[in-house]
């Protein structure tokens, strides 16, 4: 087990994982765990302990989590027989949330793990469970006073928080009616996501980009976040959802937020909240009469993509065969302070799209080029900065450099840093990040109620709009293109274009 060569280790600690057989916890929670294990980063004394209906005994219940780690974990050889001392910290219970005295198991494992630790250990309760469960759960918990310990105590909840805003102010009420506010985690594995949290350091920890970073020198802003695969067996749950509910509410809205808040006083996190929320309120809302000047829905057809035949979104299982769902959605929105007036943020995202890929552009205002001879001008491109958040984690930064020979003819040319060719230890999943900050307490990259509810204010008006006027054209998009073609109006029409980039094979690094 690597040696954890920082202070940033939680004290004692029991996870319990609501939904813990179910394909989140196999793919995404036990491996980052496993992760943190390896690294040195969980503490000393911990347990873990996976909730559900199956009839899973211990043995068989680690097997189970042994298969998805071999599968799905950024590291899959056990070649120091880690998983040997990992999985003596894990158990089933099985229980039905929907029982209150099913929770007397839970209470027993905490007092038992108290009294063999010597101490109160942090609980966390991971509920990894469909939507619907989460009021119960959240309810019998509090019933058995398992959570008077408010300090030490967390709940962690999955999107999709809400459905619209009306269900979200539900959820938001019922849990601080139960819980604290500083007890509730409501996660984004975004926010986890290395690239994403390297925003904040290049903001603000370079007076390189800081003092440009306004309305006065950046153009525009674009966000795109773009996914090869279609809803694959998850039709019935993207019919209750769709690309806006589903990516534009609270992925893209949060990059969106780290893009353009102001400069925190501090990194406690309700100080970068607040200045989060800040951007949140000062989104102007549209107009629902106008929703067609700034937002783009479409929904994939069938075709061929990369040499296989793919299904229209109607066709996939689970889905209405004259569904009006959103399988993509582009947005341009306005932030009406004075750091951003007049500036456009584009978004897009969507499914079955040319590239698997998450793109945030800052597209800076054209020098003035009066001073240069008209060949210089052929090849005159604005300065762009560009954050690949996946598959490639890198930031790039394009200027103008003159090229070699006896004209001033200019190229562009990119600055490139790579994640992977300047770090050689790999790069955390974000849900390892995410889950140490859990047990540690640390609340900064999990949205709070308020701002929850501002991002569905921000988006109801397209989506009463969308759900009023049911589409005449779906399918209006092929697999493998990039969506439908107004989307590709939506920004032309400010003389712009979608930014995306080269193939790796082709990029001049």
């Amino acid at each position: 087990m690597a040696k954890n060569n920082n202070s940033k280790k939680p004290t004692s600690t029991v996870v319990f994982i609501f939904g813990g057989s179910g394909d989140l916890n196999q793919r995404k929670l036990t491996p980052a765990l496993y992760n943190l294990f390896i690294d040195g980063f969980m503490p000393d004394n911990f347990a873990i302990v996976g909730t559900g209906r199956t009839d899973y005994s211990n043995d068989k219940f680690r097997g189970h989590l042994l298969e998805g780690i071999k599968e799905f974990s950024r590291r899959k050889d056990d070649k120091n027989a880690t998983w040997e001392s990992f999985q003596q910290h894990i158990s089933y219970l099985r229980m039905d949330a929907d029982k209150p005295e099913d929770y007397n198991g839970i209470a027993k494992i905490i007092d038992d793990n108290e009294k063999a630790w010597g101490e109160h250990p942090n609980v966390l309760f991971y509920l990894a469970v469909a939507p619907q469960l989460v009021p119960d759960i959240a309810t019998n918990l509090k019933k058995l006073k398992l959570c008077k310990d408010k300090s030490n105590t967390r709940i962690v909840v999955e999107k999709p928080f809400g459905h619209d805003l009306q269900s979200a102010k539900e959820l938001n009420s019922l849990l601080t009616g139960l819980f604290e506010e500083n007890q509730i985690y409501r996660i984004d594995h975004y926010l986890g996501k290395e690239t994403v949290q390297n925003i904040l350091a290049l903001r603000f920890a370079n007076a390189l980009f800081e003092p440009i970073w306004n309305r006065n020198y950046i153009d525009h802003v674009q966000i795109t976040a773009a996914e090869t695969v279609g809803v694959e067996d998850r039709g019935g749950y993207y019919e209750q959802a769709g690309a806006l509910r589903d990516m534009v509410q609270n992925h893209i809205l949060q990059v969106l937020c780290m893009v353009a808040m102001e400069a925190p006083v501090s990194f406690e996190a309700n100080e970068i909240r607040n200045k989060k929320s800040d951007v949140l309120n000062a989104i102007r809302k549209i107009n629902k009469h106008e929703v067609q000047k700034y937002a783009v829905r479409g929904q994939y057809g069938s075709g061929w993509m990369q040499g296989k035949k793919e299904k229209a979104y109607r066709e996939e299982k689970g889905v209405k065969p004259e569904s009006g769902t959103d399988t993509f959605a582009a947005v341009k929105f306005y932030i009406d302070n004075w750091r951003w007036q007049g500036v456009p943020f584009y978004v897009r995202t969507g499914k079955h799209l040319m590239e698997k890929t998450t793109l945030i552009t800052i597209q800076f205002k054209e020098a003035p080029k009066y001073a240069f001879p008209p060949e210089a001008s052929e090849t005159w491109r604005a300065n762009r900065l560009t954050i690949s958040i996946q598959p490639e984690m890198d930031i790039r930064l394009r200027f103008q450099a003159k090229r070699p020979g006896q004209t001033m003819s200019l190229n562009p040319v990119d600055m490139v840093f790579s994640y992977n060719d300047n770090y050689d230890e790999p790069q955390p999943e974000a849900y390892e990040t995410l889950l140490l900050d859990a047990m540690m307490g640390n609340a900064t990259q999990f949205m709070r109620g308020d701002q929850v509810e501002i991002a569905w204010e921000v988006i109801m008006p397209i989506l009463e709009t969308w759900e009023s006027r049911p589409p005449v054209d779906f399918p209006n998009y092929a697999p493998g293109s990039w969506g439908p073609e107004d989307a590709e109006a939506l920004i032309a029409r400010d003389g712009r274009t979608w930014v995306t980039l080269p193939p790796k094979k082709d990029r001049k690094e």
